[in-house]
């Protein structure tokens, strides 16, 4: 950290600051100029809140060296972080592809779903048991009994299952039939949900807020894995900007960036992010290819009479071209398909 004082302070302001540092367990070096006195901070700067130290008489401005985020931080581990649910790793060579209705209607309508994006290639079963709505006349998800059924279609076709948690008094239900908690772009900054969430056993996958920074994104992660939860998923889903021809504004950009600044998985969710189907099979090419770890992506065998989000699910046979087409992609950033194998030897079988 670097703390540069005003043209003309008073030689106490800066002892002020310099007592003030050392204080704080850290080493001031000041440097005196003739016109002005820099002050460098030797130590893990990011205990010393930077908005306070500018309020110091005196002071002309305050510039960090380091991350504010200690614990998501490459910085702190340089190794990626590769998360392991039952038979999928989450970060890894192998990318995750997380499908399925945007919400559980009925056991029928989710195990119909989990068989076609089962099929296609996905190795987890994404599903809302609850569901924050814009509108309270929505519909708001079936609770628990959702999750029973996500729990048993899961089992099923022996994918782990990720709903989304609202409420932190609802993470133990929640983890109770999850393998993963998913926390929604609404709750993002919910800090007493992400707590909870880091107080949990199992996998976290925190979507980026609305209309969130990349620096708030990453602090909110830092909620969790304080708690000691290191499992944590950061999920791009697009923010809101004055575009108005897509529901949100992917930005591609964050995922390499991400990569850049932390050592955590990241996905991304063009669903959601682009709200309009004939969109979504570009934008998870264009994510595989910047460096994501995985998809999230709605499936519905029949959007039209969809309870939710019907308007942005794909089908599944347009899903099935959307595992086809990422193929090359994957392999050309050294990654693979968890079916990639399989439906080669199919089309070998095929052929001959």
């Amino acid at each position: 950290m670097i703390i540069v004082m005003k043209r003309g302070a008073h030689r106490s302001q800066a002892d002020h600051i310099i007592e003030k540092i050392t204080e704080a367990g850290l080493k001031p070096v000041p440097l005196y100029g003739t016109e002005r006195t820099v002050i460098a901070v030797i130590g893990d700067e990011r205990t010393l809140d930077i908005n306070h130290l500018k309020a110091f008489p005196g002071v002309s401005d305050v510039m960090a060296i380091l991350q504010p985020y200690k614990l998501a931080s490459s910085d702190t581990k340089k190794e990626r972080t590769i998360i392991k649910v039952k038979n999928v790793e989450i970060g890894g060579n192998t990318i995750a592809m997380m499908a399925g209705p945007c919400a559980v209607e009925t056991i029928e309508q989710t195990d119909a779903s989990a068989a076609k994006v089962k099929a296609a290639g996905a190795n987890i079963l994404r599903g809302g048991a609850f569901k924050p709505r814009t509108s309270p006349y929505g519909f708001q998800g079936l609770g628990e009994e959702g999750l029973k059924i996500l729990r048993e279609i899961g089992d099923k076709y022996e994918m782990p299952i990720i709903t989304e948690v609202l409420d932190p008094r609802d993470v133990p239900l929640v983890e109770k039939y999850a393998d993963i908690l998913q926390i929604g772009t609404r709750n993002m900054q919910n800090f007493r949900l992400l707590e909870a969430a880091g107080k949990s056993k199992i996998p976290v996958m925190l979507k980026r807020g609305m209309s969130a920074t990349i620096k708030e994104w990453i602090l909110a992660a830092e909620y969790i894995l304080q708690e000691g939860n290191q499992n944590v998923i950061l999920c791009e889903r697009g923010i809101r900007t004055f575009e108005d021809s897509t529901r949100n504004t992917i930005a591609i950009d964050a995922v390499p960036l991400i990569k850049e600044l932390t050592h955590l998985p990241v996905i991304v969710d063009p669903s959601h992010g682009t709200g309009r189907p004939s969109l979504i099979p570009a934008m998870s090419r264009a994510a595989i290819a910047a460096g994501a770890d995985g998809l999230i992506i709605d499936v519905h065998c029949d959007p039209e009479n969809a309870l939710c989000d019907g308007a942005q699910a794909l089908l599944p046979d347009q899903f099935n071209e959307v595992m086809e087409a990422l193929a090359p992609i994957a392999v050309a950033v050294n990654k693979r398909l968890a079916n990639s194998e399989i439906k080669c030897e199919l089309k070998c079988v095929q052929n001959n």
